[in-house]
């Protein structure tokens, strides 16, 4: 999950797994596979690199269990 901020500067959480694009109209509209859509203040390139962030951090603690259980 990551968070975004509504237009109104609202923050939330959307699940990322379930984005289906993001569009640019000049705010970025996330669709998401449902065909739901939000409007929030982040750049496309701001969600894309929490998006890379947040998966980055989920590779690592896996990557730490891994290791913990190979003994």
């Amino acid at each position: 999950m990551i968070a975004v901020t509504r237009m109104n500067k609202e923050k939330f959480l959307i699940n990322h797994l379930q984005i289906e694009c993001i569009e640019t109209i000049p705010e970025s509209k996330i669709v998401m596979m449902n065909h739901d859509f939000y409007l929030v203040r982040e750049s496309v390139d701001e969600i894309v690199k929490k998006i890379m962030d947040y998966t980055a951090k989920v590779q690592d603690i896996h990557r730490e269990i891994a290791v913990i259980d190979r003994r």
